[in-house]
């Protein structure tokens, strides 16, 4: 059978310009609540060196007071467990512009609201492309795949089903979580151990005000300079972005942008929809008129779009991702 055609949600506001009619009204959700003081387990995704290699004299790593890692030389996944795990899992991809990655907005906070439904939460801390990488297209991508097989490798010991892994990416993220959506199959390192025998494919994917294109009409370019470098053809840029690689053996999708993001354009995300419309894939796309860019889960709670967490939440259970006796948020 086919798979459902993608919907525009009633609680989805498209912005006026594209001429579509949607309902305006959004069911306002409250925040989520601030983050409780979680203490991450960490997993190194490699047992030696990450794959590629690197030019260059060594990294030494930083973290801002705002949390924003640079210098990644060991990537690895901050791992929060649940107080009652319910068997749901989600590996999230912060932003940053593939410049740094943005492990508190993006990262911790996520997992507290995560946990809070029972979800065992990894925060992927992916190597940044222009730090001497040789490979420096494919490292974010590489350390994606390897984090879903090593979280599959590993589901008994943290009770997690490994059939049920929600990837869920924020701005360059979106682009990293995007690319495992499309990419899961596509071998761009050798095997290093039992674990990358197992597949890479998340079960859904949420691309939160996503970078999607490399077009020249709606990039983000200091991602695009970033991760592919300057000077690029045109096959280059169609490889490397999202809405050119759906297929049909791209998972669900949940898509959400504000219409005044100044940083990425929200045709970004539009782009994406209309993309899996056309390959007949599962999507749901959520649009509001505010919010701008990078806001996590941190708008106030009179902001419609603040309601992203639980319509996320209510996707992953329509796709069963998440168990329906997931506890809802309040």
């Amino acid at each position: 059978m086919n798979e459902p055609v993608p919907r525009l949600t009633r609680r989805s506001a498209i912005a006026a310009p594209l001429g579509l009619a949607l309902a305006a009204r959004v069911a306002v959700a409250q925040m989520p609540a601030a983050p409780s003081p979680l203490s991450p387990e960490r997993l190194r995704l490699w047992p030696g060196e990450p794959p590629g290699g690197r030019d260059g004299p060594a990294l030494v790593p930083t973290r801002s007071p705002e949390g924003f890692l640079r210098g990644i030389a060991v990537p690895e996944l901050a791992v929060y467990r649940p107080a009652t795990p319910n068997g749901a899992a989600a590996l999230i991809a912060p932003g940053g512009g593939y410049g740094f990655v943005s492990a508190i907005g993006e990262g911790s906070e996520q997992a507290a609201w995560l946990t809070r439904l029972g979800v065992t939460a990894f925060v992927l801390h992916y190597r940044l492309p222009g730090e001497g990488w040789r490979d420096r297209r494919d490292v974010p991508l590489q350390d994606a795949q390897r984090a879903a097989r090593l979280i599959r490798a590993r589901a008994s010991d943290y009770r997690i089903d490994p059939d049920g892994l929600l990837a869920i990416g924020f701005s360059a993220g979106g682009h990293v979580m995007g690319s495992l959506a499309t990419r899961h199959a596509e071998r761009i390192y050798d095997p290093v151990d039992a674990a990358d025998r197992l597949s890479a494919r998340p079960a859904a994917a949420a691309l939160i005000y996503p970078v999607i294109t490399f077009g020249p009409q709606h990039s983000h370019g200091g991602s695009r300079d970033n991760l592919l470098g300057t000077g690029i053809d045109a096959a280059t840029i169609a490889r490397y972005s999202i809405d050119s690689r759906v297929g049909s053996d791209t998972p669900p999708v949940f898509l959400m942008q504000t219409n005044d993001d100044a940083t990425v354009p929200v045709e970004n995300s539009i782009i994406m929809w209309q993309a899996m419309r056309a390959a007949r894939r599962t999507c749901d796309l959520h649009l509001f008129a505010r919010g701008g860019h990078g806001f996590g889960v941190r708008l106030p709670a009179d902001n419609p779009a603040s309601s992203w967490p639980r319509l996320l939440a209510d996707f992953a259970r329509a796709q069963g991702v998440f168990p329906a006796r997931a506890v809802p948020l309040r």
